[in-house]
């Protein structure tokens, strides 16, 4: 068992929070591209589905697509997979517009040698071996993973999280702070917790926050 697990390791690599992202070159249905030069100076969200003409994922797909200019308000470009051929995406970008008016309006990589979704973890054996898992990686400007969600082939992601998650990480870059349970834009923040006693008195004394006890406390930010 310890072999195995070892050997699934080195085939399907686990990219983590913190690391830079894997670079690939690949076709998509908007031309060619490679990681490290997609997005320049934006935010990526990348994310796998399961197969195409398919229901859940068609749910999905049209999600992001509905909810774009939201991603781009952002300064975030969007970006799909899965391991179908360049054809079969074309064939159900095409099918899903002429059924439901949903134009998929992003680049959606064509994996068919599987290399993108094993370099991302994408590929989960126990679920399946030529699938790819809900897998969603928010990559920062800077080429840096800084938040990676996974969910299984047979439930559909949550938009509204991944909008808030993302809003969450840029908001907390800008202004160097941490969000609470549930934040969504407009709630309070969490102000760092004070390293010495001339912060912690300063903590005290400052009546613009709103404090729990000294080390939790939360301010509004615009």
């Amino acid at each position: 068992m310890e072999k195995e697990e070892v050997y699934l390791e080195k085939v399907y690599p686990m990219p983590r929070i913190g690391d830079t992202a894997p670079d690939f070159e690949a076709v998509t249905t908007k031309g060619k591209i490679k990681m490290s030069e997609f997005a320049k100076d934006k935010w990526t969200v990348m994310f796998s589905h399961p197969a195409d003409f398919t229901p859940v994922c068609t749910t999905e797909m049209s999600g992001f697509a509905q909810r774009k200019a939201e991603f781009d308000a952002l300064n975030t470009e969007l970006l799909g997979l899965s391991i179908d051929s360049l054809h079969s995406h074309l064939a159900w970008v095409q099918n899903v517009r002429e059924t439901t008016g949903v134009y998929f309006d992003y680049p959606i990589i064509a994996d068919i040698d599987m290399n993108v979704a094993k370099l991302y973890g994408m590929l989960q054996p126990n679920e399946s071996e030529t699938a790819a898992v809900r897998a969603v990686f928010f990559i920062d400007p800077e080429k840096k993973i800084r938040l990676i969600m996974y969910y299984p082939l047979n439930v559909g992601r949550n938009m509204d999280e991944i909008l808030r998650s993302l809003d969450a990480l840029q908001m907390s870059d800008k202004h160097k702070v941490a969000m609470p349970l549930d934040w969504k834009r407009g709630d309070k923040v969490i102000v760092p917790a004070p390293s010495t006693l001339d912060d912690l008195n300063e903590r005290l004394e400052d009546e613009s926050l709103e404090k729990t006890t000294w080390y939790l406390a939360k301010k509004d930010i615009k």
